[in-house]
């Protein structure tokens, strides 16, 4: 529904990453899937979620990821994820949010979702 009030202009991006099998988000998704809501201009992330199985995990990404500045480069998030996350899936989500970076990377220089989907998949 839209009211009278304008929403701020932002981007939903998107990273998938394959999660080990040995863990319970395998056996539901196979796949890790990480969205976040960002601002296009600085790519800070006001939003995320992603398809962990617990809801503790879920809370735990989104908190680590909201504020973050993707226009800072990956390598800080990265570093938090590294520091705080010991869950067995922390090399899928470092994946995922390198493919959101990515993307953004590409839309600053203005390249369309289909190019960046091309890239992504041929290095995969």
């Amino acid at each position: 529904m839209i009211t009278g009030e304008k929403r701020e202009e932002t981007l939903l991006l998107t990273g998938y990453a394959r999660l080990p099998s040995t863990i319970t988000a395998y056996r539901l998704y196979e796949v890790i899937g990480i969205a976040v809501e960002v601002r296009p201009d600085d790519g800070e992330i006001l939003d995320a979620d992603c398809s962990l199985a617990t809801s503790v995990a879920r809370r735990f990404v989104r908190d680590i990821a909201v504020g973050y500045k993707l226009s800072d480069g990956i390598d800080g998030l990265v570093q938090e994820i590294e520091r705080r996350y010991w869950g067995s899936a922390r090399k899928a989500i470092i994946m995922a949010f390198r493919v959101i970076y990515e993307k953004f990377v590409a839309r600053k220089q203005g390249k369309s979702p289909e190019q960046v989907e091309r890239k992504i998949n041929c290095e995969t």
